[in-house]
């Protein structure tokens, strides 16, 4: 069946979004269709704010709506380590655990050649000067993810880094807590072993 087109258009929509298929568009543009105005108004406000009031910290590159977000502004976290990660959503992620008390850097994704980004397209040079500007930091702690280009990106933030005397660490990967080590892979196996610490 072909819908009218404005259904068609905010299905199309939905789609735009990650893990979102067609029947779920579907569903989600009815649903928007059975909305009170108000509501439809304050979604569609909501995310033109989002995508108009946000901006990137200039110290660190989370999201947020003033010039320096609110980490990097917290003079009560721990200013002699810097966690970087791959995206701001990462930061939630590891802040909701409260389990780091430091700041962090967002490098906006990976090296990865095959898709043409190096170093230039990445948040490395501003880590690089702020390491430079900020003598307090003692510790830049690594949280790419376990992929080859996380791991390729590690490795050159970790060369060009060491130099400067600040200790350069990698986030543990391996065995999430509950797992049998029969069904895991290879490379989870021989992080695992790699990141062992003692008890």
């Amino acid at each position: 069946m072909k819908y009218p087109e404005p259904i068609s258009k905010l299905i199309d929509s939905y789609m735009m979004l990650p893990g979102i298929g067609r029947k779920t568009a579907t569903r989600m543009a009815f649903f928007t269709l059975g909305m009170d105005k108000d509501q439809v108004k304050e979604f569609a406000d909501n995310l033109i704010s989002a995508k108009t009031d946000l901006k990137s910290c200039k110290i660190c590159g989370n999201i947020t709506t003033e010039e320096i977000c609110p980490i990097c502004s917290d003079k009560n976290r721990d200013q002699s380590t810097i966690l970087v990660v791959e995206q701001a959503k990462d930061i939630m992620s590891l802040d909701d655990m409260n389990g780091y008390n430091g700041l962090y850097h967002v490098l906006g994704g990976v090296l990865s050649p095959v898709d043409g980004i190096g170093p230039e397209d990445l948040n490395i040079k501003l880590l690089l000067n702020r390491l430079k500007e900020n003598s307090q930091v003692k510790e830049l702690i690594i949280a790419t993810n376990a992929t080859p280009e996380g791991e390729a990106t590690a490795q050159y933030i970790a060369k060009l880094v060491k130099p400067a005397g600040i200790k350069v660490t990698r986030l543990a990967h391996g065995l999430a807590v509950g797992s049998d080590i029969e069904y895991a892979d290879e490379m989870t196996l021989k992080s695992a072993v790699l990141g062992r610490r003692e008890i």
